[in-house]
């Protein structure tokens, strides 16, 4: 058997509080983009909340490349 290395809670403290901090800043940013081009262009609120829903998940792909990169640099092992 391989042994593995202890986790470093250090780096995985890190790791979550800037998960939690740069989730929270993209996500709630996109979605309310999505929610200011649909105020602003007066859409029908499914066609808003259709806009809201991409740009959220636009923001969650932006967090997991984020994250990926994160955790490159401050490995947890």
């Amino acid at each position: 058997m391989s042994s593995k290395k202890p986790l470093n809670l250090v780096h995985l403290s890190t790791l979550v509080a800037v998960a939690i901090l740069v989730g929270t800043e993209l996500v709630g940013a996109s979605w309310a983009a999505g929610w200011a081009l649909g105020g602003l262009f007066q859409l029908d609120p499914a066609i808003s909340r259709g806009i809201e829903i991409v740009f959220a998940l636009a923001g969650l792909v932006g967090l997991y490349f984020f994250m990926r990169t994160a955790v490159r640099h401050e490995p947890i092992r």
